[in-house]
Parts: structure tokens; sequence; C-alpha cells
């Protein structure tokens, strides 16, 4: 039998002992998703941030030579700006580090429905999903505040923490039983596996702290609801929830509804503050 590496088996060990990791924050009221997942600490934040970062202004430099990046005057960039300044204070009750981020909110000229923020508070909207939807700011602030919970609650490098413990795995069981290029294929399909299972769930969490978000920024959380409704019509030939990352329609709505009672009370606060 071939002997561990030491290196491979602390890390393996260090992996398990990180898992009942502690929440960033705790949160007192409004929605709960549970703890931060052990799993981000295999990778470091700094290093995610700033690999966003140069990716972010990459993809900005692109969409400007190509006439594509919205100037600072644009109606629609300036009421996206507008959004964010009052949702991104109450980002930090979701993650400590977001009271150092740069936050950057840009919108591209693309007939995409989507919108995304990168770790470090990088965000961008197509101008698709604002036109074909036909987007109220309640709903925008839904959007936004469901981009930056994957951010804030760090999904990317929960996923890249996921990955390197399963490649622990996989190189363990090669060492222990001499599987050799086998355990390498256990570990891709343990990636895929992970990123099935853990991409629905990190939607459900996000749509959940993102109705937090924007209730506590004073957005009407049941834009969540109408937004999905909206969503949903426009991907009526979209795969069955089993097939996808991403919970059903149906699926992301029942879940919203059954939050309502604990996010409203935040937003009528907002609203009266």
């Amino acid at each position: 039998m071939m002997k561990f590496s030491l290196s491979v088996t602390c890390a393996a060990l260090s992996a398990l002992m990180l898992l009942g990791a502690p929440p960033a924050m705790a949160q007192n009221e409004g929605v709960d998703v549970g703890k931060n997942s052990g799993f981000t600490q295999l990778v470091p934040a700094g290093e995610i941030e700033q690999a966003s970062k140069q990716q972010y202004g990459k993809m900005m430099q692109e969409a400007a030579s190509k006439n594509a990046l919205a100037p600072a005057s644009h109606p629609q960039l300036q009421r996206l700006r507008r959004i964010a300044q009052r949702v991104i204070p109450h980002a930090v009750a979701w993650n400590p580090r977001a009271k150092d981020w740069q936050w950057e909110v840009n919108l591209i000229a693309s007939k995409q429905v989507n919108a995304f923020c990168m770790p470090g508070g990088k965000i961008a909207f197509y101008t698709g999903i604002l036109d074909q939807l036909q987007l109220t700011d309640d709903e925008i602030a839904m959007i936004m505040g469901h981009e930056m919970a994957h951010a804030l609650r760090e999904h990317a490098r929960e996923r890249m923490g996921k990955s390197a413990a399963t490649n622990i795995g996989a190189s363990l069981l090669s060492q222990l039983f001499g599987l050799g290029d086998l355990g390498q294929t256990v570990a891709g399909i343990g990636v895929q596996l992970i990123n099935l299972r853990f991409g629905r769930e990190d939607e459900s969490e996000a749509d959940l702290v993102g109705m937090e978000l924007g209730a506590r920024a004073g957005f009407n959380p049941r834009a969540g609801i109408t937004l999905w409704q909206k969503m949903a019509a426009a991907n009526k030939g979209a795969p069955p929830e089993w097939l996808s990352t991403h919970p059903a329609g149906a699926t992301r709505i029942a879940d919203m509804e059954r939050n309502l009672p604990r996010v409203m009370p935040l937003y009528e606060r907002a609203r009266k503050g």
C-alpha cells in the first residue's frame, strides 16, 4: 500500500475541520440561509477579488471598444447607480469584507437578459434585461440584491473550495488504493455533481438574501415574485428544474412567498425611516 503524502493528508484534515466555520456575521432578523460554507476558507478571498477586478476591467474595456459601455450620463445607468447607492450600505451585514470593496456599477448594451456581481462588488447589467422585462425600480433592486448576494455569500469562492476538497479526496483515494487516473475521474465527476447541486442552492439563497437587501433599502420585496413571473414568461422553453443549475420559476416564487413575512417588516420600517 502506498504511503500518504503528509501535505495532502494535512490539507484534507484541514478541509474537514473548516466545515464548521462560523458565518461572517450573524443575522438577527430577516431571512435565514444558515452559515457561510466552511469550504470558502480553502481559497483566499483576496486572490479571488483581485482576479475578479482584473476580469471585470477587461470586460468593461472590451465593451467600451465596441461602443457598448454606457456613459455616465446614460439615464438607465444613472437609474442603476441610484438604486445601488441605496442597497450597497446594507451589504456589510452579510459580509464584513464588503465595507472595503470598491463597488462599481456599469451598463452594457446587449440583448442578453442578464446581470451579475463579481466578488469584490463589481456589478454589471445588460440593457436586454431592462428593456425586455420592462423592470420597475423594485424589480431592479431584487435583481441587484440577488447578484450582490452571490458575491456577499462568496459562492464562487465556495465552489472553488469544494472543487479543491474533491480533488484532495480523489488524491487520497489514488494513494490509498492505487487508483491513479481513476481518482482524477472521480474528482471530475464530483466537481460536476457539486456544481449541479450547489448551483441550485446558491440561486435559492441569493433570491432570499437579495429580497432582504432590497427590503432594507426600501424596495418592495414582493417585486421578487413579479420579477420571476416575468422571467418565467420569457423562458418558457427552459429545461426542467432537475436538468438545470437554477431552480424552476415556480420553486423560486414559492420560496420567496414563504419568506415574505420575514422581510416585509424590514421594508415597512425602511419606508417610514
